[in-house]
């Protein structure tokens, strides 16, 4: 069993920034694979960022290459989604996501991850 708690998420202006945390709590030397996931209401969640084991591989959407950085610090089992130029466009409820395998090929697929978050809300203003 893996707990995952988000936090930091807020409303900023267009060009700012924030940095998210997903907290982990529970077999978390079994995770393996963690990914942040967006969803706007009405419309499918997205996959945005993923690490896994702690940075040996990373990937990102399209939409947040460049801007968004992935990275987890071992010690606390918190992994951080820094945000940067923030655009109108990212504003979303942002999740979580945590499985204990590797799936490169799939890893923008939600239906691949087992243990999910109850969400942080990011709202970017013009």
């Amino acid at each position: 069993q893996v707990e995952l708690v988000e936090s930091g998420g807020g409303s900023v202006q267009a060009g700012g920034s924030l940095r998210l945390s997903c907290a982990a709590s529970g077999a978390t030397y079994s995770t393996k694979s963690v990914a942040w996931f967006r969803q706007v209401s009405g419309k499918e969640r997205e996959a945005v960022a993923l690490i896994y084991l702690g940075g040996i591989s990373t990937r990102y959407d399209d939409s947040v290459e460049g801007r968004f950085t992935i990275s987890q610090n071992h010690t606390i089992a918190t992994v951080y989604l820094q945000m940067n130029d923030l655009k109108p466009e990212d504003t979303a409820m942002y999740y979580c996501a945590a499985d204990f395998g590797w799936f490169p090929n799939n890893w923008h697929k939600r239906s691949w991850y087992k243990w999910w978050g109850q969400g942080t809300q990011v709202t970017v203003s013009t």
